[in-house]
């Protein structure tokens, strides 16, 4: 293998920019050639693909987003739209490719190394809703960025003693709701995994109340539903002041976190380490701090799942 290619696609993540660096310059130091092609598959199918060289990637590091862009494309989940993007590969000499994304774009790496494309996924998505790795890359930054949003408005929530209901994003994961629920000592943390009584939320607002508890903060994972919806119906079933937050795509934003910069560094270098021994079709990852790879057919058909004992934990916590 003389020539990769590295792509980033769908929603964006900080800490992409660390796996293309990571990517570009560990290919180089194998003698590779490497291919940065903007704008994900859409970008492929229109062949705005660019050679990168060590400058490229210069002074990345630490910008949150892609340099390569991102876009979503249906045109590649057609068979035509396929074709045209191996058809601007080979125009390019290019041999195995770097895939930097979620699951959609794992479904789009998979069809490429089924058509003679080898592809090497690596999971970038603040959703940390890949199976197969503990974290993706862009998760904790956005971890932190939600906890320092909680604790600013918690601050508000005490001043005028409110409830307080916070959407965050996960799509139709709830670890972002999760992990930040717990870190900020929520009194409530609503996730998809999990179906919550919502006669159980109130009695637990309310048995806080009678204490003397004069704030609360519950926090919701968007695949669980519209935060303006609950907390409209907690304010009817407490008449407790309420206000709701949608911290919305403020998370995806930002200068990655160290953890993020230094996970995204050895994903995507491992990535071409991976390619580089002949295999295909692979997802890196990392679990109990080794890095790990596997079929992206398995990783796709297996379900994400939530830390159940960090749930009952933040329940204990929360009475």
């Amino acid at each position: 293998m003389k020539k990769i290619g590295v792509l980033t696609s769908g929603g964006d993540a900080p800490g992409m920019n660390a796996a293309i660096r990571a990517v570009v310059r560990k290919a180089i130091y194998h003698g590779l050639e490497v291919y940065g092609i903007k704008y994900g598959y859409q970008g492929l199918i229109e062949g705005n693909i660019v050679k990168m060289e060590l400058g490229s990637v210069g002074d990345i590091i630490q910008r949150g987003g892609t340099m390569l862009y991102t876009a979503r494309s249906e045109e590649f989940k057609t068979e035509e739209g396929q074709q045209k993007g191996i058809e601007q590969l080979r125009k390019f000499g290019i041999e195995g490719l770097v895939v930097i994304g979620g699951d959609g774009s794992f479904r789009g790496a998979k069809k490429l190394t089924e058509k003679g494309y080898p592809c090497v996924g690596v999971p970038g998505t603040i959703d940390n809703d890949i199976p197969g790795t503990d974290f993706t890359i862009g998760f904790d930054t956005a971890l932190n960025t939600i906890i320092e949003a909680i604790d600013k408005i918690r601050d508000t929530a005490t001043s005028h003693e409110r409830t307080y209901v916070i959407e965050v994003m996960g799509r139709d994961a709830g670890d972002l709701a999760l992990w930040a629920g717990l870190a900020d000592g929520a009194e409530t943390i609503l996730v998809p995994e999990r179906q919550e009584d919502f006669q159980d939320v109130i009695e637990r607002l309310k048995r806080g109340h009678d204490r003397g508890k004069r704030h609360s903060i519950i926090v919701v994972a968007e695949g669980v539903g519209s935060g303006f919806e609950f907390g409209q119906r907690i304010k009817e079933a407490t008449d407790l002041e309420t206000r709701v937050t949608v911290l919305g795509h403020t998370q995806r934003g930002g200068s990655p976190t160290a953890s993020d910069r230094v996970l995204a560094s050895r994903l995507g270098a491992e990535a071409v380490d991976v390619l580089l021994t002949g295999k295909a079709g692979r997802m890196v990852g990392i679990q109990k701090n080794v890095l790990v790879n596997h079929d992206i057919i398995e990783v796709l058909n297996e379900e994400h799942s939530v830390d159940m004992d960090m749930y009952r934990l933040s329940q204990e916590l929360s009475i």
